[in-house]
């Protein structure tokens, strides 16, 4: 990846992570109301009891995603971004672009998968 496509992938990563952080914080704080708004029966119970774990495992899945991109900007902060963790072979920049935390390409992600690291 050429220095500039580098800088601007840092930019939408940067953007990413507090759009995520965001969401994640307003799940967690939706999380903590559910419930203490009144008198709830027991229906209401069961279902504020489902929807807060809903709310928090999504909270989890987001703070994991920004965990993610966290990692991407540390290997665009030590120079090899946009290089497969796993082979060291360049990932195809379409996929970087869908997906620019990828830390491999596609064969070695499907591997990982597979096999783990």
């Amino acid at each position: 990846m050429d220095p500039e496509e580098v800088a601007q992938a840092r930019l939408r990563l940067i953007e990413m992570r507090e759009e995520l952080l965001d969401k994640a914080e307003r799940a967690y704080a939706d999380s903590q109301t559910l419930g203490k708004d009144g008198v709830p029966d027991i229906g209401d119970m069961s279902s504020n009891s489902y929807n807060q774990e809903v709310l928090m495992s999504l909270s989890n899945a987001q703070r994991r995603a920004a965990a993610d991109i966290d990692a991407a900007l540390e290997r665009i902060a030590g120079g090899v971004y946009g290089m497969c963790a796993r082979c060291e072979e360049e990932i195809p920049p379409r996929r970087m672009e869908v997906r620019p935390f990828s830390r491999y390409c596609v064969e070695c992600k499907s591997e990982v998968e597979k096999y783990g690291e």
